[in-house]
């Protein structure tokens, strides 16, 4: 029997979302996607989604959009990544529930590595205990938890993968802390505190997730796989790579985390922030040698490209690119 190539994607108006649901498209999938109100559909949408209005809080809405899906793409979260304590799980929940009414359709998760302690874990595989130290690493353990626990009626991939960056990806550090979108270059605010990030570029890891849906024979009804993307060892290569999309010397600023860490007593959008800064302070690498096996290699754009691409995208850029003379002033 052929197999059912229709794809469910939840969030595929966000960034991880929109750029998995591009690839599919690309790998000839039948793309689905679910939306709380049709009027809101970005400009920027691939083309080929099918849209059905729906929201991932209520299980009713989540289960008609799925019929007749083999793979439902779990790329939702919270509005302004707010409420997690009471929305992340029930949510997930729900989407284990359209997978079962679907016929078992497989689960598909963008995962984090909010799940481990960076201090004391300095590489990620498949098997590295995960010992979270914020309150969103705790929820995603027991959201990982949920599909382990489903599994193998209900089979899942999860893809962990760094910080984002590329084209489409608004809603990351890249965009929102380094660089300011809609403005030319003038200066670079560096979150890193210590020598080194993961950093994963939207298409390769959207296309990541294409190939390994392209041939689900060779995957685990629990698998667990690690994307290594950029692994910025020293903490300079994304700053550098910016400069030479600028063809300026840019000068480089700090984050404020001793702001965040004040701000964030107050609860919002600094205490997130300061939770996570352990990730900017201590190097964490991501260990893709199942997904080397699986796949042969990884996708992977040259990092200039990727770096010019994503300013582009976020209309950063004021003039061509071009490389920057290392030695200029």
């Amino acid at each position: 029997m052929e197999r059912n190539r229709t794809a469910l994607v939840l969030g595929a108006t966000g960034g991880i979302g929109s750029g998995i649901a591009a690839a599919l498209l690309l790998h000839g999938w039948r793309v689905r996607g679910m939306i709380r109100k049709a009027a809101r559909i970005p400009d920027e949408s691939p083309v080929g989604i099918e849209w059905i209005t729906g929201d991932a809080m209520r299980r009713d809405d989540v289960v008609r959009a799925a019929q007749g899906v083999s793979i439902i793409v779990h790329a939702v979260n919270p509005p302004n990544y707010g409420n997690w304590e009471t929305l992340v799980l029930p949510m997930i929940d729900n989407t284990i529930a359209a997978a079962r009414s679907a016929g078992n359709a497989c689960v598909v998760l963008p995962g984090t590595i909010y799940n481990f302690d960076p201090a004391a874990t300095p590489v990620i595989d498949a098997d590295t205990v995960q010992q979270p130290k914020s309150r969103k690493g705790m929820i995603r353990v027991a959201l990982e938890e949920r599909l382990r626990q489903a599994a193998p009626e209900v089979p899942s991939l999860i893809l962990r993968a760094g910080d984002f960056f590329g084209p489409g990806a608004r809603a990351s550090w890249f965009a929102q802390a380094m660089v300011s979108p809609g403005k030319p270059l003038r200066r670079i605010v560096d979150p890193a505190t210590g020598p080194g990030h993961s950093w994963a570029y939207l298409p390769d890891l959207a296309e990541t997730f294409a190939r390994l849906l392209d041939a689900p024979g060779s995957l685990r009804p629990f698998e667990v796989l690690q994307f290594e993307g950029l692994c910025d060892h020293d903490g300079r290569q994304m700053v550098e790579a910016i400069r030479r999309a600028s063809g300026r010397r840019l000068r480089v600023f700090r984050f404020p985390w001793w702001l965040m860490r004040i701000a964030g007593l107050f609860g919002g959008f600094p205490r997130e922030a300061a939770e996570i800064a352990p990730y900017w302070r201590h190097p964490v690498r991501l260990d893709n040698t199942r997904l080397k096996a699986l796949l042969g290699n990884e996708p992977r754009t040259p990092l200039d490209v990727a770096v010019t691409e994503t300013l582009a995208a976020l209309r950063c850029l004021d003039r061509p690119a071009r490389l920057l003379d290392p030695q200029a002033a």
